[in-house]
């Protein structure tokens, strides 16, 4: 069976899984995890990250930060993971969707004024398959409208648009390193801090509402509780894991942009005698190489694609269903035909097998059986 996915193993990762284990700290913030956040700002240029358990704790802290309450609105694509929503829903704030383009399937910043009203807060954006949304203008709106932007780069580490890097044009942005993801230790997250106001209260949060990271710089003699908050702090076990990556990450990026750009290559013939799309860079964006995906003529044909693929032992998969057509998209007031080109790219988009370690051998006999397939 070609899988879907394979965590990447780094060359160092067991021997620091080794250091960290005969170590005396082996919990949050020890010697590996300052050693991610110094990689994190330097790589990405940002002025603070700090890892967290998860892509969705990055994402509940932004929330917390922006104190996003009962009565606000957040605008948001629907055609994301749950985490994006969750993280201000749990705060009592209501989502308020907007459609995505049909190339890039990132959200249409030319839809988003006219979805901007007195309750609205911020703008948070998905960098749909590490592809860079159009954030001059979407800062161009945020700063004439006094919004926060938030970006959800769980695809997008290490991509940029128009030379930057994406995770730094919002005041705060969440990374991801779930297995799934380029750089992986299993579970875990970052969040990024643009804004320096952020920073101290960030830490706070991260720290269960209390100012121990104060008191262990020696700022404060003592630390106590002084603001909400949670336990955000992944063991420094995850940290050594996710060190060993960072250390490999130009290999990573490098093997996974040949494995796109074969798929690329080997596809383009293909996908134009089909119509089978293929995905989208503008020439402004440097993807970072997440993810190769087909959107396929109808749901029928992707269907019947995906069982194909796994009748000849190569796990394909769909991604994400509309969160307006759940059920609690429903309950907040949303329908089926709301969003025609979320629903249409939700029903025709199929992943293929993508992860470091993927062989050319097993690639090209992935791309044979597209290649055989009859749409």
């Amino acid at each position: 069976m070609i899988d879907f996915n394979h965590p990447y193993v780094a060359k160092n990762q067991m021997e620091y899984l080794r250091q960290v284990l005969e170590s005396n700290h082996i919990s949050g913030d020890g010697a590996f995890t300052t050693k991610c956040h110094r990689f994190l700002q330097e790589t990405i240029e940002v002025k603070k990250a700090l890892l967290t358990t998860s892509g969705t704790h990055a994402l509940d802290m932004t929330a917390l930060l922006l104190n996003l309450k009962a009565g606000d609105e957040v605008i948001v694509p629907s055609f994301t993971f749950v985490s994006t929503v969750n993280a201000f829903v749990l705060r009592g704030a209501k989502p308020v969707f907007v459609d995505i383009h049909e190339d890039t399937l990132n959200i249409n910043e030319t839809l988003i004024e006219n979805s901007i009203s007195d309750h609205t807060k911020a703008i948070y954006v998905v960098h749909y398959a590490g592809v860079g949304c159009e954030m001059n203008k979407i800062t161009e709106i945020a700063k004439k409208y006094g919004l926060y932007i938030v970006e959800d780069n769980a695809h997008g580490l290490f991509g940029k648009f128009r030379n930057k890097n994406l995770g730094t044009f919002g005041c705060l942005a969440a990374q991801s390193f779930h297995e799934t993801k380029n750089i992986s230790c299993g579970e875990g997250g970052a969040i990024l801090i643009n804004d320096a106001d952020f920073i101290e209260r960030a830490e706070i949060i991260r720290e269960k509402g209390t100012n121990r990271s104060r008191f262990f710089r020696g700022q404060v003699d003592k630390y106590t509780w002084v603001d909400m908050g949670s336990s955000f702090l992944p063991s420094d076990i995850l940290a050594a894991i996710l060190l060993s990556q960072f250390e490999d990450f130009q290999f990573i990026q490098s093997q996974r942009k040949t494995i796109w750009n074969r798929y690329h290559q080997n596809l383009l013939d293909w996908s134009k005698t089909t119509g089978v799309r293929l995905p989208f860079v503008p020439d402004h964006c440097d993807q970072s190489y997440h993810m190769y995906y087909l959107i396929m003529p109808d749901i029928k044909s992707r269907t019947r694609f995906i069982e194909y693929m796994k009748e000849n032992e190569i796990y394909t998969v769909f991604h994400y269903i509309p969160l307006h057509t759940s059920d609690m998209g429903k309950y907040f007031g949303y329908h089926e035909g709301d969003f025609p080109i979320t629903e249409y790219t939700s029903d025709r988009l199929v992943r293929l097998p993508f992860y470091n370690d993927l062989t050319e051998k097993d690639q090209l006999t992935v791309i044979e059986n597209i290649k055989r397939f009859s749409v």
